[in-house]
C-alpha cells in the first residue's frame, strides 16, 4: 500500500498508469464488438471443434477477439509481420540502413513505412479470411455466414483493417503517453484475459473427476517453475570489466574508476517468440480457410506439438535471437565510444579488438539465451500435447506474459527511484 500511495504521489506517473489503463479498456471493449455478417453462435462451435489446433492458438494471442470474429479479430499481428519484414529489408535496402542511423527523423520515416505494411498485410489477412469464412461451416452443417457476396467481404476487410490500423495507433499512445511497451502490453492483455477462465475450466475438470489430481498439481508446479526460471534468467547479466584511464584537466583529476558493460543473457527479450510464432502461424491459418487437401496436410503438420511445427519454432526462434540483438545492439559502436572517453577492457586493446571480443561474448551468450527462450517455449507445449491436457497457456505465453510484466514494472520502478521514493523490488 506504500507503494500505491508512491504512485498517486507523483502526477506524471500516475497519469501515465490511468492512461495505459484506459487505453487496454478500450482495447477490451473492442475486442467484444462482432464483425457484421456472422452467425457468432455457429462460429463459437466451429472454434469449440477446432480447439487445439492452430486457430486456437492465433486466438490467444488475439485475446479470444479470433473467436468472436470481432473488430480486433486479426489483433497486432499485421504489425508484428510488417516490422519483421522492414528489419529483414534493412539489411538488403541500403536506404533504409541509412534511415535507420538518422536519428530521431529517420525513425518516424520507418514508423511510416511500417504502419503502410501493416495495412496492406492486414487487407491482405482480411481478404483471405473473408473469402474462408463463406466456405465455413458449423459442426452441426449451420453457416457461419448466412449471406454470403462481395458486400459481405468488402465489409469485413474495411472493418478488420481498420480494427488493425486502431491497435497499432493504441500501442503508439501507450508507448508515448503510458507506461511500457505499448504493442507488448497489448499482446499481454489479451493472453492475461484468459487465464481466469482457463483456471476456473483447469478447477472444473479436476473437481468433476475428468482431470487426476495428481495432473492438476503436476501443471501448477510447472508453471510456477517455468515463471521462476524465466525471471530468474531475465535478471541474468554477463559483466565485461571496463577501466578507465586517469586524466588530469587543469588541477583536476578525472578517471581512473573501474565499471563495467552488462551484457543480458536474453538481450532480444519476448521479440523472437513473437516473431516466429507470427511467421509459423500466418500458412497455418490460412490453411484453415482454403478447402484444398495440400494446405489441410500442411494446416495439421503446423500444429503445436508436433515435431513439424516444434522443430521450426526452434529455428526462428534462435535465428530471430540472433538477428535481433543484431539490430540492437552494436559492437563496433559500442567499443568507439568507450575509446573516445578513456576506457579500455584490461587485457584487451581499444577498438577493433574490443569490438571483436564483446562479438565474441555477446554470440556465446546469445546462444544460451535461444537454447533458454527455446526450451521456454517448446517443452511446455510437448508436455501439454503429450499429456493431453486441457491446458490453455504454453510456455510462449508465459514468457510473453512474465517479461512484458517484469518490464512494465522495472519502468514504473524507475520512476519511483528517480523521485526518491522506494520501489517494488528489495535490492
Amino acid at each position: 500500500m506504500e507503494i500505491v500511495r508512491n504512485i498517486y504521489n507523483i502526477p506524471e506517473l500516475r497519469k501515465r498508469i490511468v492512461f495505459t489503463f484506459l487505453m487496454l479498456v478500450v482495447y477490451r471493449v473492442g475486442a467484444h464488438i462482432p464483425t457484421p455478417g456472422i452467425d457468432l453462435q455457429a462460429l463459437g462451435s466451429f472454434f469449440d471443434a477446432a480447439r487445439g489446433t492452430m486457430l486456437g492458438f492465433f486466438d490467444m494471442f488475439s485475446g479470444g477477439a479470433l473467436r468472436r470474429l470481432t473488430i480486433f479479430a486479426l489483433g497486432i499481428m499485421p504489425y508484428i509481420n510488417a516490422a519483421i519484414i522492414l528489419e529483414l529489408l534493412k539489411v538488403v535496402i541500403p536506404h533504409l540502413a541509412r534511415l535507420a542511423k538518422e536519428g530521431e527523423a529517420g525513425r518516424k520515416k520507418l514508423t511510416q513505412y511500417t504502419r503502410y505494411g501493416t495495412i496492406v498485410i492486414a487487407i491482405v489477412q482480411a481478404t483471405g479470411i473473408s473469402i474462408g469464412l463463406e466456405s465455413m461451416t458449423a459442426p452441426n452443417g449451420a453457416a457461419i455466414v448466412p449471406l454470403p457476396g462481395l458486400a459481405f467481404r468488402l465489409l469485413t476487410i474495411i472493418t478488420l483493417t481498420s480494427g488493425t490500423a486502431f491497435i497499432m495507433w493504441l500501442g503508439e499512445q501507450i508507448s508515448e503517453r503510458g507506461i511500457g511497451n505499448g504493442i507488448s502490453l497489448i499482446i499481454f492483455a489479451g493472453i492475461v484475459v484468459r487465464m481466469p477462465e482457463a483456471m476456473v475450466k483447469t478447477v472444473t475438470l479436476w473437481r468433476s473427476g475428468e482431470m487426476p489430481l495428481f495432473l492438476l498439481l503436476f501443471l501448477v508446479v510447472m508453471t510456477v517453475a517455468v515463471v521462476a526460471v524465466i525471471v530468474f534468467a531475465e535478471t541474468g547479466q554477463r559483466k565485461i570489466p571496463v577501466q578507465y584511464a586517469r586524466r588530469v584537466v587543469g588541477r583536476k583529476m578525472y578517471g581512473g574508476q573501474s565499471t563495467y558493460i552488462p551484457l543480458k543473457i536474453n538481450t532480444s527479450g519476448v521479440i523472437p517468440p513473437i516473431f516466429a510464432s507470427s511467421i509459423i502461424m500466418f500458412p497455418a491459418t490460412v490453411a484453415q480457410f482454403i478447402n484444398v487437401p495440400v494446405m489441410q496436410t500442411v494446416s495439421n503438420l503446423l500444429q503445436p506439438g508436433r515435431i513439424l511445427y516444434e522443430s521450426i519454432f526452434v529455428f526462428l526462434i534462435v535465428f530471430f535471437c540472433y538477428f535481433y540483438t543484431a539490430v540492437v545492439f552494436n559492437p563496433d559502436d559500442l567499443a568507439d565510444n568507450l575509446k573516445k572517453y578513456g576506457g579500455f577492457i584490461p587485457g584487451i586493446r581499444p577498438g577493433k579488438k574490443t569490438a571483436a571480443y564483446i562479438d565474441r561474448v555477446l554470440t556465446r551468450i546469445t546462444l544460451g539465451g535461444a537454447v533458454y527462450v527455446s526450451a521456454i517455449c517448446v517443452l511446455p507445449d510437448i508436455l501439454i500435447s503429450q499429456l493431453n491436457v486441457p491446458f490453455y497457456f504454453g510456455g510462449t505465453a508465459l514468457l510473453i506474459s512474465v517479461v512484458v510484466a517484469k518490464d512494465t514494472v522495472t519502468q514504473i520502478e524507475s520512476h519511483l527511484l528517480t523521485r526518491h521514493y522506494k520501489g517494488f523490488l528489495k535490492k
